[in-house]
This record gives structure tokens, C-alpha cells and sequence, in this order.
């Protein structure tokens, strides 16, 4: 208890304590806001950054690299991309939705149907249905003269498609093929690059790009099929920041 004691009146002796030199004590006034101003900046936190989830189709990954502009010129906006639409508040795709939800065109895109960048024979819209259908299976059946340009090429034409569930070929499916069922023997491109791979690499190929991936040529564009708007969706009306960005993306 007297160690207490000594202890509080040492306290009060250097609380009340008035030093002479006039100047110390405004060393010590001086000393005291710097030290408050040093723990009021040290008690005040950043706030968190907001987080936007966000999803793209394969087809309009393109677009991706205007999101994050956007998102760059918004006050403390991160986006994370989603596994799927349905935990996005942002989707990007191509083409009409398939579910209900609010839509904003931020942009367009072409169809084209595509093939080798090595003479391929140029096809018409009721060849290129065929192609994709099975009636048409072999390139001299489009052109008698492919096979004296390529011989020993036996000029069988290899399809290539995506599944039926992504956006370029539900739009393929419907507005070229008017919902006939595609060859099914053709092959599945998992995404639109991997589909430029393979129609660059095999000159008897054809297959389906958006056109946005063929921006350096390096296939050949037998025929643009459809235009169709790239879509901004969000499953409730737009507010705050995802306003914002939708906004912006539409500029």
C-alpha cells in the first residue's frame, strides 16, 4: 500500500509540477499535439475496398479489359471474378439471355464462320448450313476445283463446334441452323481460343469465332452470320457502383 501511495504522489507532483523555463513548457504543449496527432492518424483505418463479383462467356472476354478500366477509375472498386453467373453481380456475355434479369448493350459483335487461312473455297450461307448439318462433308463437293489446287489433300472438311450450352453457338444454332441438330461427328472447341487454333492449324477445318478473336487475321472470314448485341446483365436493377461501371462501359 505505500508503494501505492508514493507512486500516486510522484504522479501528482509531475502532473502539477510548473516548470520556469517558459520555453520547455511550450516544447512539452508542442510535444503533446504532435503526439495526439500522431495517435489520431494511427487510429483511423482505411475503409475496406468493394469487392464486385463478376463473370464472362468465354465469346465476350474480350470486353473484360473495359470492366477493369472502369472499375480502375472508381473509388476504391476490386473486382473478383466469379466461378459462375449466378454469383456475379455482373455478367458479360453475347447474344439474348436465356434467364430474366436486367440487360444493357454495352457493345457489338459479329459471327463468322471461319476457315483456314490457305485458299480455302469461299461458301454461301446454304453451304455453310450444310457443312455444319452433314450434307456437305467434302471441300470439292463446294468447289470441283479445290482438289486440282490441293492434290494429294483428300479435302474432308472437319468441323468444329461449341457446346450447345454457350452463348456463340446457342446463337449459331438458332439464326444460321434454325435450330437443325449440328453434324455429330463434328468436334468441341472448348473456348473461341482454342477454336482459332485449330482452324489455323488444319486448312480442311471450318468452325465458328466471335469476331473480336480473329482481330489479327489469323483465319479466314468466309461469312459473317449474325450480329448480335454484347449484353452487361445483373440480376436486380443496377445501384451504386455496379451502376457506375455498367455506365461507364456503355461510353
Amino acid at each position: 500500500m505505500i508503494g501505492k501511495k508514493i507512486n500516486a504522489y510522484v504522479i501528482a507532483r509531475a502532473m502539477y509540477f510548473r516548470p520556469k523555463n517558459r520555453n520547455a513548457l511550450r516544447n512539452d504543449i508542442l510535444l503533446l499535439i504532435l503526439f495526439s496527432l500522431f495517435v489520431s492518424s494511427c487510429s483511423t483505418s482505411t475503409p475496406p475496398p468493394q469487392v464486385v463479383p463478376v463473370f464472362s462467356s468465354l465469346a465476350a472476354e474480350p470486353w473484360l479489359s473495359g470492366l477493369y478500366d472502369c472499375a480502375a477509375k472508381q473509388n476504391n472498386v476490386v473486382l473478383s471474378r466469379a466461378h459462375d453467373s449466378n454469383s456475379a453481380e455482373i455478367v458479360l456475355q453475347i447474344g439474348e439471355p436465356t434467364v430474366t434479369s436486367f440487360a444493357y448493350q454495352i457493345d457489338k459483335e459479329n459471327i463468322v464462320v471461319v476457315m483456314n487461312d490457305v485458299r480455302p473455297p469461299v461458301v454461301n450461307l446454304q453451304q455453310i448450313k450444310g457443312i455444319f448439318t452433314g450434307q456437305i462433308t467434302n471441300l470439292n463437293q463446294i468447289t470441283s476445283g479445290w482438289g486440282n489446287v490441293h492434290s494429294g489433300e483428300s479435302g474432308d472438311v472437319h468441323v468444329w463446334v461449341y457446346s450447345s450450352d454457350s452463348d456463340v453457338q446457342r446463337i449459331f444454332n438458332k439464326l444460321v441452323l434454325e435450330d437443325r441438330p449440328v453434324l455429330s461427328s463434328a468436334k468441341l472447341a472448348v473456348s473461341p481460343q482454342n477454336m482459332l487454333a485449330v482452324i489455323r492449324d488444319d486448312r480442311s477445318s471450318v468452325g465458328i469465332l466471335p469476331q473480336h478473336w480473329n482481330s489479327n487475321h489469323e483465319v479466314f472470314e468466309q461469312a459473317i452470320v449474325a450480329t448480335v448485341p454484347v449484353l452487361a446483365l445483373t440480376n436486380v436493377e443496377p445501384q451504386g457502383v455496379v451502376k457506375a461501371l455498367i455506365a461507364c462501359l456503355q461510353k
